[in-house]
């Protein structure tokens, strides 16, 4: 084997590897597309649900508060009366 052929062959090494790694980072490509997308969905959805419990905790906080001021109110009046 002469030198030039040493050098098409490895310039045929260099090109076949480079197309090996090409196609690994294409089929990573798509995985990570395939789990970006569910990622995406799945905090849309967290953010839907979140805003159903935050409206739940502003009911429940307007109870509470509510509540405590009656009550201060009641004791506040038994205690002047």
């Amino acid at each position: 084997m002469n030198k030039t052929q040493r050098r098409e062959k490895s310039s045929f090494q260099a090109v076949e590897n480079s197309m090996k790694a090409l196609d690994w980072i294409e089929a990573h490509e798509k995985e990570c597309g395939v789990r970006w997308a569910g990622l995406a969905s799945e905090l849309e959805s967290l953010r839907t649900d979140l805003e159903v419990y935050s409206e739940r905790w502003k009911k429940l906080r307007w109870v509470v508060l509510g509540t405590l001021i009656i009550t201060a109110i009641v004791l506040f009046t038994g205690l002047v009366m």
